[in-house]
């Protein structure tokens, strides 16, 4: 992954001041979140269980900027634009505090390549969950339930076409080959191809229809001396109703086939299975006035349903009251509860509990 310190953004400050977005001119733009949050509940085990939507040990305190985009605009002509995104985020241990920048959005868009369709040629946007996080809306909370679960990288490097299927707009597709390997370099040959199909039957729907393909290397197990394909398949269905300014629901949810990729000890012979996880997420936020607005969400997260490999799913709480001090700032009163399942050696797994006030800012 590209690093950059954050002297680059004070670069892109002074490259170009103007901040309308006419044909070859520029518009800088962005937005920061953080946290002060507190650890209230943690096990003893956190830092050795998988699949943690809730991290950090227990009586961890502090001030946290989990978020920073700077973002440049730039028209080049009425056929194409194009996109420059920095990331800056920080990473909260009990050592120390590191602050890093990167990479987010670097690509050229090729607007009608043909009739109301777009190209996208660098380091941009996957299909895989945007819809979503719009209707979420709190994306200052957390991350919508693919990106949390690492199921889909936000971003890829690559090739894609999107656009519109009918003259309404309400049929929209959205298709990409990528490197598959998120904001990492590319190390292998396999690739991921991605699509999605965007319904908007009325006005206050929407209906998402996604899936994605990943190539990957063979996947080989020693215990019997055979290679077998170790590919991926993941599909998603996104549901939203949205009252403009009243409030929204969301429901989420994927499955995804990792292809051969568990080995069972069946006593007398080894069965090969695939490894699938399920995730599901219901969210939704509703508007008490202008200046107060109530935030719930449920995600229910199990990365092997497919067998009995582990005791590994997850439920996870998130609660808020959002505090809407002007249309670009807001403090929200949050918390984030996680439950695990119990494994079968009858051991325990206590909950995590994070209390937090979040701050959310936005530039243009």
């Amino acid at each position: 992954m590209k690093k950059f310190i954050l002297t680059g953004i004070l670069c892109l400050l002074v490259m170009n001041p103007v901040f309308s977005q006419e044909v070859g001119e520029g518009k800088i733009s962005g937005y920061m979140f953080g946290d002060y949050f507190y650890n209230i509940l943690r096990d003893s085990t956190i830092n050795n269980l998988n699949n943690t939507g809730v991290t950090g040990i227990q009586d961890l305190q502090g001030f946290d900027f989990r978020r920073i985009y700077f973002t440049y605009d730039y028209t080049i002509s009425n056929d194409f634009s194009t996109r420059f995104r920095l990331e800056s985020q920080t990473l909260v241990s009990v050592e120390n505090t590191l602050f890093l920048t990167y990479i987010k959005d670097a690509y050229l868009n090729w607007k009608n390549i043909f009739k109301g369709s777009n190209f996208i040629f660098g380091i941009q946007p996957t299909p895989a969950f945007g819809v979503a996080e719009d209707y979420w809306n709190y994306r200052s909370l957390e991350r919508t339930i693919l990106d949390l679960r690492r199921i889909v990288g936000s971003r890829d490097l690559g090739a894609s076409l999107k656009g519109r299927l009918n003259s309404s707009g309400s049929i929209k597709y959205w298709v990409m080959y990528g490197n598959g390997s998120s904001l990492g370099s590319e190390g292998d040959r396999y690739k991921r191809t991605y699509a999605q199909i965007d319904l908007q039957p009325a006005k206050e729907w929407r209906i998402t229809l996604y899936g994605d393909y990943r190539f990957k290397a063979d996947k080989e197990f020693e215990l019997i001396n055979q290679n077998f394909s170790n590919d991926a398949l993941t599909t998603d269905l996104f549901l939203g109703y949205q009252e403009k300014d009243k409030f929204t629901i969301g429901l989420e949810s994927f499955l995804q086939v990792n292809y051969n990729d568990a080995i069972i000890d069946d006593q007398t012979d080894y069965i090969i299975q695939n490894r699938n996880a399920l995730g599901v997420s219901l969210f939704g936020w509703y508007k008490f006035t202008d200046a107060l607005i109530g935030v719930g969400r449920y995600d229910y997260y199990d990365p092997n349903i497919s067998g009995d490999f582990r005791s590994d799913s997850r439920n996870l709480f998130i609660a808020g009251l959002s505090f809407v001090l002007n249309e670009k700032v807001a403090i929200t009163p949050n918390f984030l509860f996680e439950t695990y399942e119990q494994p079968e050696n009858g051991k325990t797994i206590d909950p995590s509990l994070t209390g937090r006030i979040t701050f959310y800012f936005e530039f243009l």
